[in-house]
């Protein structure tokens, strides 16, 4: 698919490895009955996600300069280490306030990949002649989380089925090696040299990833699509599926199969998007997946005591999931200029974490009324955000590239 012994080609590898491990979430599959365990109510998690947010939230910018600044390699580097830390944390978590600042370092150890992986790769390919290529690379690498995610979701929910104390630092043990390995294997990536008149002045980073987004409102729209979507579809329902799916009467080492046929899903949806951009377009894919997204979300909040219902709309939400940000991503890195990328990139995160905090925020003043309206409201915001225009944006990229 990619030119042979290319830059291109060598650091598409090496992401494809350091998502492999620091997709190894062992804890994943019990996280949410973890934390309920831990005596957190649902309004309790929807704050735990919100500090999280919040650590994006303020976080994004600095880091994306950082990574600008420094390179995506000590960008990794230092994230993997943030990471390693946020989940020693748990290892104390009788006290909630450490669940809380392991959220927070959780998701400022997001922020240093956020970004400077998809700058890193898109001039690697850029270097190799490979940047039309993005989409279907990034389907590649996001391939990873699924293949690692079959083995730990059902190893992690198999070896927590008792949700045992001593079982849960098992899982801790096994994600903070995980990311060991984040860190060692960031220090073979090779970065592309990049014209950056202005490297030592982070401001003007800032001010011209700004400018880029006011001139760009196709990519503005597409943002806006693509996070509308994810929050409910993925960042809300995944940190409630468990309890869902234990009321449907699933046990844990099921919860963990179910897992496991998702990641299966997602590897062959991701790994296969080619096939699928072949015959439908980008666009297209856009709408239809979330609009499924949404439907799936309202049925589930009517029949989510039927164990068959939710096993399959979840399985349809973990597909939406797996495909639309490889989608996204070739569109919107086709739009910022390279000196700017990864902070670009960081500035619509940032964007994305408020319309995080407004949503769980939202959300939170609902949880005491169950599952049921959460997942309506969700459904329905999914179902708004689908239906954002973004079908101008292919005339406008062309237009973007001639110039």
């Amino acid at each position: 698919m990619l030119k042979k012994n290319t830059l291109g080609a060598h650091n598409s590898r090496i992401l494809f490895w350091v998502q492999f491990f620091a997709s190894a979430s062992f804890l994943q599959p019990v996280i949410t009955l973890f934390y309920m365990q831990n005596g957190l109510t649902e309004k309790e998690i929807f704050w735990l996600i919100m500090c999280w947010s919040g650590a994006v939230l303020l976080s994004e910018v600095p880091t994306g300069i950082y990574a600008d600044k420094f390179g995506p390699k000590i960008s990794f580097m230092t994230g993997a280490l943030v990471k390693i830390l946020s989940l020693a944390l748990l290892l104390g978590a009788d006290i909630p306030a450490l669940l809380f600042l392991s959220s927070f370092l959780s998701g400022c150890s997001v922020t240093f990949f956020s970004g400077a992986d998809e700058a890193l790769l898109y001039e690697s390919l850029k270097k190799s002649g490979d940047e039309n290529k993005m989409d279907r690379v990034m389907g590649r690498i996001s391939s990873a989380t699924f293949i690692t995610s079959l083995v730990t979701v059902f190893v992690g929910a198999f070896l927590a089925k008792d949700l045992t104390e001593g079982q849960f630092e098992l899982l801790i043990y096994l994600g903070m090696v995980a990311f060991l390995f984040v860190f060692i294997l960031s220090a073979f990536i090779i970065e592309p040299k990049v014209e950056i008149s202005y490297r030592e002045n982070a401001f003007s980073h800032v001010k011209e990833g700004f400018h880029v987004i006011k001139k760009t409102p196709e990519l503005f729209l597409m943002f806006m699509n693509l996070t509308l979507v994810f929050i409910p579809a993925a960042a809300v329902f995944q940190n409630f599926d468990q309890p869902l799916l234990l009321n449907a009467g699933i046990s844990v080492v099921g919860i963990g199969i179910v897992y496991s046929i998702a990641a299966i899903i997602g590897f062959f949806a991701t790994h296969r998007l080619d096939w699928l951009l072949d015959r439908i377009s980008g666009l297209k894919l856009f709408f239809i997946t979330g609009l499924a997204a949404g439907v799936s979300l309202l049925i589930i909040s009517q029949l989510g005591d039927k164990s068959l219902v939710v096993i399959l709309c979840f399985l349809v939400l973990r597909f939406v999931s797996a495909i639309r940000y490889p989608i996204y991503s070739q569109i919107q890195n086709d739009l910022i200029p390279s000196h700017v990328r990864a902070t670009t990139i960081s500035l619509l995160s940032v964007l994305d974490s408020i319309c995080d905090l407004i949503i769980f925020g939202s959300l939170s003043g609902i949880a005491v009324f169950g599952l049921s309206p959460i997942f309506m409201v969700c459904g329905i915001i999914a179902i708004l955000a689908s239906f954002i225009p973004i079908r101008k944006a292919k005339e406008s990229i062309k237009n973007n590239l001639a110039v």
